[in-house]
């Protein structure tokens, strides 16, 4: 049984990639590895993710370390902060039994995993994002520097890898998330409500739903629209839900741990970002046999979501083909059953125990 390192920029964010790294280490705990999770710095709003975990748990600082753009002086305090960090991570890899692994699950935290002593360990980095959203964005070089060299680096879905692959990273590979939900009760789908769980933010596209969902209101006045999650958005879209008049069909219902009730008192779920990895909240509607709208804007949607067989994808921005889409479910309960039911089944091919055998796989290899 091995050592198994997996270090985040924060663990404690109520957000898909702490998810992630808590229910993999509870996962890899479960097949008898010992397990050590490693946040950077502490999260701003805390999430509690429970008493009595089967892993250790560390936070390098106690307080974030300086901001890079914020002058000389700044980058040099900075620079010794990451020293003193990475310290304290040699200190715990070196401690690791024969066969340990590091995982650098976010390329911030890779930059303390690089300066740290990984006495021989293979190095695994991963991005949770899709190639073209880190390709448009800053982190992009950071991510074409730091993971140029680990042993493997994993995307969500087989189109990242073969589009990172292209882009001269010749270790690009494919690992999805394991399903994180095992349902005890079902929506029976008659409920008049669509549910849109996630951070309130640009990247989450809750302004184009609303955009959507002003187009289809006037035909389904009983329908609801209930968003879940919280974030620096929220007053602009309570807002925009006035301006466009629809204020009395949408809820905002605030972040929930309570996925299960959430998930069972709706109908459909939609997915309206503009940029995604690959979704948690549409694995947890189709582990519920909800059906999903979701913009086609990510590989990792694609993967997920067969058109037409397991949910409905529509042209990324297009609002007008949204509320279509979404006119169709809620006018037809038999395609919500349909579409849910084909739904359960096929995400079953992400359940934890053929996610987790991709791991150890991936780890014997890199042993090698």
């Amino acid at each position: 049984m091995r050592d198994i390192f997996i270090v985040c920029n924060n663990l404690e964010e109520l957000g898909g990639l702490q998810r992630w790294a808590h229910h993999v280490g509870r996962l890899f705990a479960e097949r008898g590895h010992r397990v050590h999770l490693i946040g950077v710095t502490h999260a701003q709003d805390r999430h509690d993710y429970g008493r009595d975990l089967p892993y250790d748990l560390t936070v390098l600082h106690e307080v974030p370390p300086p901001d890079r753009r914020k002058g000389r002086l700044r980058e040099m305090r900075r620079r010794a902060v990451q020293r003193q960090g990475a310290a304290r991570l040699s200190r715990m890899f070196r401690a690791a039994r024969p066969g340990g692994v590091i995982i650098a699950a976010q390329v911030w935290a890779m930059e303390w995993v690089a300066l740290a002593d990984t006495a021989d360990m293979p190095v695994i980095g991963m991005s949770h994002e899709s190639y073209q959203a880190t390709k448009t964005s800053s982190r992009y070089e950071r991510v074409k520097r730091h993971f140029a060299d680990v042993h493997r680096f994993l995307v969500l879905s087989t189109e990242d890898a073969d589009s990172w692959a292209r882009d001269g990273m010749s270790n690009a590979d494919f690992m999805p998330n394991p399903l994180h939900v095992t349902p005890t009760v079902r929506p029976d789908l008659s409920r008049p409500v669509v549910e849109l769980l996630g951070r309130l933010s640009f990247e989450k596209g809750q302004d184009m739903m609303l955009e959507a969902w002003a187009e289809v209101r006037a035909g389904f006045p009983e329908w609801r629209l209930r968003l879940y999650g919280a974030g620096p958005d929220e007053a602009a879209l309570r807002r925009q839900a006035e301006d466009l008049g629809v204020t009395g069909s949408v809820e905002f219902r605030g972040t929930t741990a309570d996925v299960e009730g959430a998930l069972n008192e709706a109908s459909i779920v939609a997915l309206s970002s503009r940029v995604e990895g690959f979704p948690m909240s549409v694995m947890e509607a189709m582990a519920y046999g909800l059906p999903t709208v979701a913009f086609d804007c990510a590989p990792g949607v694609r993967e997920l979501i067969t058109h037409e067989s397991d949910g409905l994808l529509v042209r990324p921005g297009n609002t007008m083909q949204f509320a279509e889409q979404l006119a169709r479910l809620m006018g037809d309960e038999g395609l919500r059953a349909k579409l849910g039911e084909q739904a359960r089944s096929s995400i079953q091919r992400f359940s934890a125990e053929m996610v987790m055998d991709r791991w150890e796989r991936m780890f014997a290899l890199v042993d090698r």
